[in-house]
């Protein structure tokens, strides 16, 4: 049974500053949690409504009501079981991948979480974000990524710093810029995506090598730029196509 202390300490992991305080973070649903298993995620305990679909010998599980799993969930629809995790310690120090994302004050959980699914999807090992970025712990960002957070090295940086020492070619998505279609893929590649609304800032945009545009094909003028997540799929897709 659930404490009323435990609870509301549960509840408080939507703020980024409780689950700092706890260390603590949620992971929701039998098939994200069981991605934990083999990560490098500590599990504390699980929460289950049906603790034999989760038997892991190394894990806690404990039994819950369906009442008392809406209390700690924060979806809409609570699944089957609610993991409570520890955070990882934080990198001081990131080594090059040969091709990475990097992201520039991105504000959005469904964003950054859609991100973190793209780079599982293409293979890329790591995603470099500003300090400024969305705290990938966030219980959306954990939903949104449907277990491939636990795939992908996500590290929060001074993005300055870091694009000044890089060894890679820094590549800039823009309005302007080359044509992704005509574009050729440097071997070392940090590919940067900018805040939804302003896009990369300015002191970011000084560190850059090359600009590169999605092409607009329609003909209508007002429509919408496209949403970061759907911009950098387009452009993985590209790259990886050559």
């Amino acid at each position: 049974m659930l404490t009323a202390h435990t609870i509301k300490i549960l509840q408080s992991l939507d703020k980024k500053k409780f689950r700092q305080k706890y260390n603590l973070f949620l992971v929701e649903g039998n098939k994200t949690i069981r991605e934990l298993f083999d990560s490098k995620f500590k599990i504390k305990e699980i929460f289950s409504t049906d603790p034999q679909k989760l038997d892991h010998s190394n894990v806690p599980v404990t039994h819950v009501s369906e009442n008392e799993l809406k209390k700690i969930s924060f979806l809409m629809n609570p699944k089957d079981s609610v993991a409570v995790c520890s955070l990882n310690e934080e990198q001081t120090e990131i080594e090059d991948k040969k091709i990475q994302l990097v992201l520039d004050g991105i504000q959005d959980p469904g964003n950054l979480g859609t991100i973190i699914r793209l780079a599982d999807w293409f293979g890329i090992e790591q995603i470099v974000c500003s300090e400024d970025t969305v705290d990938f712990y966030n219980p959306k960002v954990v939903q949104a990524t449907m277990g491939s957070f636990t795939r992908v090295n996500i590290v929060y940086t001074d993005l300055t710093e870091f694009l000044s020492h890089t060894k890679n070619i820094n590549v800039g998505t823009d309005m302007i810029g080359e044509s992704i279609y005509s574009f050729e893929k440097p071997e070392n590649l940090n590919l940067i995506l900018g805040n939804e609304g302003n896009g990369i800032r300015p002191e970011t945009e000084k560190l850059l090598h090359k600009n590169i545009t999605i092409p607009r094909f329609g003909k209508s003028q007002s429509t919408e730029s496209l949403n970061v997540s759907m911009a950098a799929g387009i452009i993985l897709g590209q790259l990886f196509s050559k």
